[in-house]
């Protein structure tokens, strides 16, 4: 259990939140699941192959005794980016059997992101923040019942969600300043040309984009790009 909690980055306060609103939502439809394993172990495998398959299978039965619904078991040497853009699963498990596999997953995901859980029996941590950091939401090493399953999913959704709340808005930041940007170019472009001050600047922005129903921001850039074309 230690190694599991010291795999989820989340704070504590923010899981619990997304998971009572996961727990309480009855009228939600079951997960679509993609899951990337070996199907079954190949003639003459050994026995780290065998075993690779078997837990593989532990795997899918543990989803599916849980109410999960599988939309495919793919093998790791599949076209994941074209199989996850036909699926639109809701999430993606790989129960790896190496980096690369994991590599393809986060790669076929990185237009379109979604939960992507790893199981392992690798507990290398430098591996661990790699996957992390490229994008996996929990990294789970060893331990594949069906109570764990359910457990790590409900995580790694509440930390995928906060994630992508972070990102929103950290995107929407960086775009109001930029926006500011233009506004205080723009701005001084009419103070230049006017004679006005800053304030008068302002509210003749203001009025243009009143009168044109846009955004002050499209306004200021639409100012600075005729005047890029006059110089």
């Amino acid at each position: 259990m230690a190694s599991f909690l010291q795999s989820i980055i989340v704070k504590e306060s923010t899981l619990c939140l997304y998971l009572m609103t996961l727990m309480t939502d009855s009228d939600s439809k079951p997960l679509k699941i993609v899951v990337v394993n070996s199907l079954v172990a190949p003639k003459g495998a050994d026995a780290a192959a065998q075993e690779q398959a078997e837990r593989a299978r532990a795997l899918r039965i543990g989803l599916l005794e849980s109410g999960y619904n599988i939309l495919a078991a793919l093998p790791p040497d599949a076209d994941l980016a074209e199989q996850i853009a036909r699926l639109q699963p809701d999430v993606i498990i790989v129960d790896a059997q190496s980096d690369a596999a994991l590599k393809k997953v986060v790669a076929a995901t990185a237009d379109e992101r979604r939960p992507i859980v790893c199981f392992t029996e690798d507990n290398d941590k430098v591996k661990m923040h790699a996957a992390i950091e490229a994008g996996v939401s929990a990294y789970v090493v060893a331990g594949l019942s069906a109570e764990r399953v359910i457990a790590v999913l409900d995580v790694a959704i509440a930390r995928f969600e906060v994630d992508q709340k972070l990102r929103h808005e950290l995107a929407e930041t960086k775009l109001k300043l930029v926006e500011r940007k233009v506004i205080e170019r723009a701005k001084g472009l009419l103070m230049e040309h006017h004679g006005c001050t800053e304030d008068d600047a302002y509210h003749k922005l203001r009025r243009l984009a009143m009168d044109k129903n846009l955004k002050l921001s499209e306004v200021a850039q639409r100012m600075l790009d005729v005047a890029d074309l006059l110089i």
